[in-house]
């Protein structure tokens, strides 16, 4: 009921936790914005951004949308509500509990107040881009960007909230001498060997494939797995690998997909030698029979595929 009231005075800068938006839009934005010649990023992080909103300039925002004092009232309950940890109930002064059902539309809310100066104010320094606490701002010239940063700076300090200081920094993306994490992703300039020019491109950050490896290991390098069949290994392992390859097929993920399909290549034949009790190192060769496509194992290599957005209402 509330969300409709205030998406009508969201800014197209704003990424997260919108209908018909996603963290896909909001990286071919940078994708498409670096490749016109912004090679200079700002890329923010806000200090315990959820656990530092002011629930009394909060409030005042949404009052401007919303005039009915139930939901006024139920709105300040739900953000005064506290939360429940080593069964006790810590009271919530700030901030809005992760995970509730209104924090993702009351952090959109508070940060939308960064979109509206930068729109109306700040364009000419760089291109917006947020999703949720998330900032990243694109501009042409290191002059532009270092002005990015204050003006960032500066409205941060209006709303309460602080640019972690090591954590924000300024990146030159020209000839891929530096990359940024956004999103899951990391971005860099790679050379074009057709085009002999550099292009953004984007793939899983370290951490994403350290994640991936993790759970694939969890679930067909478990010793209490070893009573299970194959198939059934890997009917548990397909799910992960669909849902994290939806999301991160998207850009130019193909190296990166192959190295996780190898590993869970490796992890499966290491799986069938120890349900055996066979040991060495050359499982590879002991299981080269199997074809774990045709067993049910879902495959990342191929899936990889382009997203395309609209930019022209960012600049």
């Amino acid at each position: 009921m509330v969300e409709p009231i205030f998406e009508a005075d969201f800014q197209p800068c704003s990424f997260g936790c919108r209908s018909k938006r996603s963290a896909h839009d909001a990286n071919e934005v940078i994708r498409q914005m670096a490749n016109r010649g912004r090679e200079w990023v700002v890329e923010a992080d806000i200090v315990n951004y959820f656990d530092t909103i002011d629930h009394d300039k909060l409030m005042a925002m949404v009052e401007k949308r919303i005039n009915d004092r139930r939901m006024l009232k139920l709105i300040r309950q739900f953000l005064e509500a506290g939360v429940f940890e080593d069964w006790k109930v810590r009271t919530a002064t700030a901030g809005t509990p992760q995970g509730g059902v209104l924090s993702p539309l009351l952090a959109n809310i508070y940060l939308s107040y960064l979109d509206k100066v930068w729109m109306e104010r700040c364009r000419q320094v760089g291109v917006l881009v947020r999703y949720s606490d998330d900032v990243v701002t694109v501009c042409r010239r290191e002059a532009d960007a270092r002005e990015a940063l204050r003006r960032l700076s500066r409205v941060m300090e209006r709303l309460g909230l602080k640019l972690h200081p090591s954590k924000t920094r300024l990146v030159h993306l020209k000839e891929g001498r530096e990359g940024f994490d956004f999103l899951g992703f990391h971005h860099r300039k790679v050379r074009s060997l057709r085009y002999r020019r550099h292009y953004l491109q984007r793939w899983p950050r370290r951490k994403a494939m350290e994640a991936v490896r993790e759970k694939i290991r969890s679930i067909a390098g478990a010793r209490q797995r070893l009573q299970r069949s194959l198939k059934e290994v890997i009917g548990e392992l397909n799910p992960v690998l669909r849902g994290w390859g939806n999301y991160f097929r998207v850009g130019n993920s193909s190296r990166h997909f192959r190295l996780i399909d190898m590993h869970v290549l490796e992890r499966l034949c290491l799986f069938l030698s120890k349900k055996h009790d066979m040991s060495g190192r050359g499982w590879g060769q002991r299981w080269r029979h199997i074809n774990f496509r045709q067993e049910g194992l879902y495959q990342l290599s191929g899936t990889v595929r382009r997203h395309n957005y609209p930019v022209h209402a960012l600049g």
